[in-house]
């Protein structure tokens, strides 16, 4: 069964490249560590609603928390962690959202993630889509070009409140 379960993997993964693979894990890490290392920082953090998504070395963190005070102590946390190269931190003060609000946030996501990936214009694996509260936020390395292309098409989703670009551009 343990050789089955490695060259199924070895197949699966025969189309990444070493540095799509690489990546993918440093951006795993990255999500947990922040995580944990922002929940260590301040008790507070622990009752806060908060998200931690890393693309490609860039770190988005978004979600409410109780106090203005808290929102640099995550992107202090955050900063020191391996292969991070730069850290959005889209914290805002308030409560929680609500469960129908995350769930429309996956929704939107969802939308526009599939939009994306049929348009002609755009490489959707090279874009990121986070929501939180009707904020769409994309992040990735692309043209300015396939940006502008991206909002484009982001904007014509239904629901979508607002479109934050994170994105670095190769041109």
């Amino acid at each position: 069964m343990r050789i089955l379960v490695t060259l199924l993997s070895l197949i699966l993964l025969q189309g990444c490249t070493t540095t799509s693979v690489s990546t993918a894990f440093d951006d795993t890490r990255n999500e947990s560590l922040a995580t944990k290392r922002i929940k260590d920082a301040n008790p507070a953090f622990k009752d806060a609603n908060f998200s931690v998504t890393s693309f490609k070395g860039m770190i988005l963190i978004t979600g409410q928390v109780p106090s203005a005070d808290l929102i640099p102590i995550a992107t202090a946390e955050v900063e020191p962690l391996r292969n991070v190269r730069k850290v959005f931190n889209e914290l805002s003060v308030g409560g929680k959202t609500s469960m129908i609000s995350r769930t429309n946030d996956s929704w939107l996501t969802t939308k526009v993630k599939s939009s994306l990936g049929t348009a002609d214009t755009t490489d959707a694996s090279s874009i990121k889509v986070v929501t939180e509260n009707g904020v769409v936020y994309l992040m990735g390395l692309v043209t300015r070009a396939e940006a502008d292309a991206a909002v484009e098409e982001t904007m014509s989703v239904q629901g979508v409140q607002k479109i934050v670009k994170l994105f670095e551009y190769i041109n």
